[in-house]
């Protein structure tokens, strides 16, 4: 990863590896640290990677090290119009859309560490380097 970037934006299965201590993402986790950029997840991430085997410590602890963008009326409109967009739609690509939505309003370049990588390129085109976990 020779590119700067500025922002690094986790989806669920991101901040999943990394509660996880998963150690390929901690490897690009520490690069981008080292680059000095900003990790950002969206609220509703939150809610996906929360179960009743979730590490409650760990889940805390790697929040209290990102920004967590909000999700509001405009960014779900935002996000709806992503969908449409993107000729997708349903509950299996609402949460995609909004995590496509927050990495698309970060300062660039922006990379997204993702599951899934097909949805989210449709999604961001070619404004966000998707990073495949």
């Amino acid at each position: 990863m020779s590119e700067r970037i500025e922002t690094v934006v986790l989806d669920s299965e991101g901040l999943s590896a990394w509660v996880a201590q998963d150690r390929k993402l901690l490897a690009m986790l520490q690069v981008f640290h080292d680059m000095g950029a900003d990790l950002v997840i969206g609220a509703n991430t939150i809610v996906e990677v929360t179960h009743s085997r979730t590490n409650m410590p760990r889940l805390n602890w790697a929040l209290s090290r990102v920004k967590v963008e909000p999700v509001t009326e405009q960014a779900a409109k935002a996000a709806a119009e992503l969908l449409k967009g993107a000729g997708l739609h349903g509950h299996k690509y609402a949460v995609d859309a909004t995590v496509a939505e927050v990495a698309l309003h970060q300062p660039k370049p922006v990379a997204l560490l993702t599951s899934d990588s097909d949805d989210m390129t449709k999604l961001c085109a070619n404004q966000v380097r998707i990073v495949p976990l």
